[in-house]
């Protein structure tokens, strides 16, 4: 999804956009859509065929309000815009799917499991795996970013959940073609929705496998946190482990890859990546700032439980609502020239990772791993350039490039790994 600066408001036929085709973000300005809705209608009604739509919220105001209130607007109807007019099957026992005081109950064991005292010890194993994923541009050939860095969340969340490393090629795959499986790079099927059936099936399978397992061989891991807490008195059932297996792996291949992604494609080949890769003391605001700029999950669904009015317009009980969070994150109420990629930007109240009872469980977990990132990036190499075209990702979940050509330059005395 381009990042590019907006089109004139008033450019823009808001009666033609259609926010729902994954084609728009693959090949489109949505950006420029948002800027438009923002100015002119940020509360706007999008029709889905003959029966369905939403209402689109574009504003953080209004984003904060829908994703903060649980009690006007209820995450238990389905969460992403492939369930919307379905019942989501995860409610109530999908963390994500499920609103407190229950969600709560869930959330608080995963919370002190993911806490960043919890995680310290992680980040050299973390590292490590950085340094693996990044080797093979020390030599200088063309290397491709995006498809690099899309691999690259397994190097925490199998760690985490203690996934056999053979295993995380094929989970990584799964993954893309749950958040995009219009991407025809993606689709295993005909259709989009055999490709999502698909790989929920061989997930949920995979999963199955492994909690059987784990029943027998419990471990400090957050799969055998899972299997032994309890929620209300009562121990989570097996398919609640399996849900949350499935949230947790998808999230963490949501949020970590196309945040260095996102922020490489805007300062790559500008003065302003070498300012920042010199400034040290800049890295915890760039690294939040790249978070704000990528915003990688596009969106969360919410239903309204009662009638409520937003900005004038009437949003009945049972209507789904769509925030759009790339769009609050633009918000020039919120944020100052929010074109522009500040990596000293502070404060900076982004909800890239939600906001409310529903933010991100493993915030802390994304933040640790994109720094160590940076970090290796930044004292690795010197420069980079571009070597080729990006690609965008066709989904309207997730914000993303998955192709990125280019060559870095190796810092002197940095040299390539031999060979195993």
């Amino acid at each position: 999804m381009r990042l590019n600066r907006p089109l004139d408001p008033a450019t823009i036929d808001l009666d033609a956009v259609d926010l729902v085709d994954s084609e728009l973000y693959g090949h489109g300005d949505p950006h420029s859509i948002w800027h438009a809705m923002r100015d002119r209608d940020p509360v706007r009604w999008q029709p889905v065929g003959e029966d369905l739509g939403f209402w689109s919220i574009t504003k953080m105001d209004d984003a904060d309000l829908v994703l903060r209130d649980h009690t006007r607007f209820t995450s238990q109807r389905g969460t992403m815009l492939f369930l919307l007019g379905k019942d989501d099957p995860a409610r109530g026992r999908q963390m994500a799917a499920t609103d407190p005081p229950r969600h709560t109950r869930m959330r608080v064991p995963l919370q002190r499991a993911l806490a960043p005292k919890s995680i310290e010890r992680y980040q050299g194993a973390v590292r490590d795996e950085i340094r693996r994923v990044l080797a093979p541009a020390i030599s200088g050939e063309v290397y491709d970013f995006a498809a690099h860095m899309m691999a690259m969340p397994m190097a925490t969340a199998g760690r985490l959940m203690d996934l056999p490393r053979a295993d995380w090629a094929r989970l990584t795959e799964l993954t893309a073609m749950s958040i995009a499986p219009d991407d025809p790079e993606f689709a295993a099927k005909d259709t989009a929705q055999a490709t999502l059936e698909l790989a929920h099936r061989e997930l949920f399978a995979y999963f199955h496998d492994i909690v059987r397992d784990r029943r027998k061989n419990l471990g400090d891991d957050l799969i055998s946190l899972m299997l032994t807490m309890e929620v209300e008195g009562e121990p989570i059932e097996v398919g609640a482990v399996l849900a949350n297996c499935y949230s947790l792996l998808l999230g963490a291949n949501i949020t970590t890859p196309f945040v260095p992604i996102a922020a490489m494609d805007e300062l790559m080949d500008t003065p302003r990546l070498k300012e920042w890769m010199a400034d040290p003391d800049a890295l915890t605001t760039g690294v939040d700032e790249a978070v704000r700029w990528a915003s990688p999950a596009n969106h969360f669904m919410r239903y309204a439980i009662a009638d409520v009015e937003i900005r004038g317009k009437q949003i009945a009980a049972g209507d789904a609502v769509v925030v759009w969070l790339g769009a609050a994150n633009r918000d020039d109420e919120y944020f100052t020239d929010p074109f522009t990629f500040d990596f000293h930007r502070k404060p900076n109240k982004h909800i890239a990772f939600g906001i409310g009872p529903h933010y991100c469980v493993g915030h802390s977990v994304a933040r640790m791993s994109l720094k160590l990132l940076f970090e290796e990036l930044f004292t690795t190499f010197e420069d980079f350039e571009r070597a080729g075209e990006v690609e965008h990702l066709c989904s309207n979940f997730v914000a993303g490039i998955k192709h990125m050509p280019i060559r870095a330059k190796a810092r002197a005395g940095v040299s390539a790994p031999v060979a195993d």
